[in-house]
């Protein structure tokens, strides 16, 4: 296995266009194949699973900005907190409680996604967007000093209808504009877009994509 790097090239001449920002995704991939990232400069690596997150992290360099991406199980924050800067699929209010406890317990400030279910699939997890214009209409900053909730992220259906995949994304790009205007929050980012659907999520306004299976070859 390898890097693509003629996709690999296109992928960040793509995110400097739109002036976002992506995470590689290095689930499954051998540190082998990691390292070769690395050497290219590529240095913000995503992982769905704590165990492989952890056994990753002692292996590799320790500049690695690592993100979890996928569900967060809250009986495993713990083992994650100290090691990653990003969140990207908080699903409940529990786990964003326990994420604060985790932080708090180590002094550190954590960054965050809340994750918004819009999916046609229901195997996928979320707040609907009902539920997630309500979670920040009550709740209170103040009341998790070592999170930083940077905006919301998202997971279109998974589909060859690029119109859904589109409506999908907006839906989630208005609510975002929606919390915002009640006055109390600053979202700044979307982490939406994958390897299939990428380059829709970034004409709709994604910052931020999740980048795997097409990287590598």
């Amino acid at each position: 296995m390898q890097i693509n790097q003629s996709v690999l090239a296109q992928i960040q001449k793509n995110c400097h266009d739109y002036q976002a920002q992506w995470v590689a995704v290095t689930k499954m991939r051998p540190v082998a194949v990691l390292k070769e990232l690395y050497h290219l400069n590529i240095k913000t690596f995503g992982e769905n699973k704590a165990q492989e997150l952890n056994e990753k992290y002692q292996e590799l360099p320790k500049d690695i900005d690592w993100h979890f991406i996928g569900h967060l199980q809250s009986n495993k924050v713990r083992s994650i907190i100290d090691k990653v800067t990003t969140i990207h699929a908080v699903d409940s209010e529990k786990l964003l409680q326990v994420i604060q406890n985790e932080a708090e317990r180590i002094d550190k400030k954590i960054a965050i996604f809340i994750q918004v279910h819009v999916a046609m699939e229901e195997t996928k997890y979320g707040f609907s967007i009902a539920e997630a214009f309500e979670f920040f209409q009550k709740m209170n900053k103040k009341d998790f000093p070592n999170i930083d909730i940077l905006g919301l992220m998202a997971m279109a259906s998974f589909t060859n209808n690029q119109e859904q995949i589109r409506k999908e994304f907006e839906s989630v790009r208005d609510l975002k504009t929606r919390i915002n205007a009640l006055g109390k929050w600053n979202l700044t980012d979307l982490s939406m877009g994958m390897s299939g659907d990428y380059k829709i999520a970034l004409e709709v306004g994604s910052t931020l994509v999740r980048i795997g299976s097409i990287l590598y070859k």
